[in-house]
């Protein structure tokens, strides 16, 4: 128990806790020391003192002290139960935030460890060492990640609610590529793609996630929309900055408004050329819905049974890729 309220307490510092809640500090003597206007009593002059190294506020008016879990007790006029219950509740987010990010940099660790990653990726025509930095690409071997992130965050329950493990404690990415989806520079979620038997694609299923890299496609006015990340990874190799994609064929509403953000956008669908038609449909159905959202959709046609992926794994250079580009139809 006590382990869990410090846990807590360093999870949501004071002051930031303060701040939140609109408490407007100015420095006192030393670089760790705040003082403003006590927010439990009315008052001209602030009394209020938080010492951000320690954790710790005490306020001369009302003689009121104690940490961040005793503050939003007096704050809120609840008992100590609910009052951590409460911020259990508003920690949650920022350590699930956290807990990828430390996910993210581990199996970014990993990948030039285990030969088989660096293989896979090299086979699938993955190579320039500063992209796949730049990417964040990682690889989970399986086996290490519940007991690294336990030391780290001790909490086996939150581990498997965002469903980094499964019940039985083990890695739910094993022996997959790893690409980390990032929203405003934080990681949002975790894609997996299988280097072996298992079912190739994998997303953490109960976190949010908007088109892949939109902050560094945003800015074009054309932008590529592709089906996966192993394509998108190939095509920014080559040179096309502005590729996105959704992981899939599907676009969700919140996915449309990040594509409909700039009026005049075009938006260049490529998906699998399959032998049953099914990414074609696909496409179809797609630059549909874009042009009923008022975006230009131009639908373009690799050669048959394949994607951007394998079309450049098969040889093809940019510039053939920018000839598909320009024999681009509309609907």
């Amino acid at each position: 128990m006590a382990e869990n309220l410090e846990r807590l307490k360093q999870g949501i510092p004071l002051l930031e806790y303060l701040q939140r809640h609109n408490w407007k500090p100015s420095r006192a003597g030393s670089r760790q020391e705040f003082v403003g206007l006590c927010p439990l009593h009315q008052e001209t002059r602030p009394s209020f003192y938080v010492n951000a190294a320690k954790n710790l506020f005490y306020c001369h008016g009302c003689g009121q002290g104690g940490d961040l879990i005793r503050f939003v007790q007096l704050f809120l006029d609840l008992p100590f139960r609910q009052t951590v219950a409460l911020l259990e509740q508003e920690l949650t987010p920022a350590r699930v935030s956290l807990l990828l990010e430390e996910t993210a940099a581990f199996y970014q660790l990993q990948l030039h460890r285990h030969p088989e990653a660096t293989r896979y990726l090299e086979q699938r025509g993955l190579h320039d060492p500063v992209l796949i930095e730049e990417l964040g690409i990682g690889y989970a071997p399986g086996g290490n990640l519940r007991r690294h992130l336990t030391a780290w965050c001790g909490s086996f329950d939150l581990l498997l609610e965002i469903g980094l493990i499964n019940h039985h404690g083990r890695d739910a990415f094993c022996r997959r590529v790893i690409f980390p989806c990032r929203e405003h520079g934080q990681v949002v979620n975790l894609y997996g793609r299988s280097i072996g038997a298992a079912f190739p694609h994998r997303l953490l299923p109960r976190l949010k996630g908007g088109l892949f890299a939109w902050e560094a496609v945003s800015s074009f006015s054309t932008v590529i929309l592709v089906e996966g990340l192993i394509d998108l990874a190939v095509l920014w190799q080559a040179g096309f900055r502005n590729t996105t994609c959704a992981i899939g064929t599907q676009l969700t509403p919140a996915q449309l408004a990040q594509f409909a953000d700039q009026p005049g956008r075009c938006v260049y669908i490529v998906f699998d050329q399959d032998e049953n038609q099914a990414g074609q449909r696909a496409s179809h159905q797609l630059a549909h819905r874009l042009q009923g959202a008022g975006i230009t959709a131009r639908i373009v046609q690799l050669p048959l049974g394949h994607d951007p992926n394998s079309y450049f794994v098969a040889g093809a250079t940019a510039a053939d890729f920018t000839d598909c580009l320009e024999r681009a139809q509309p609907l």
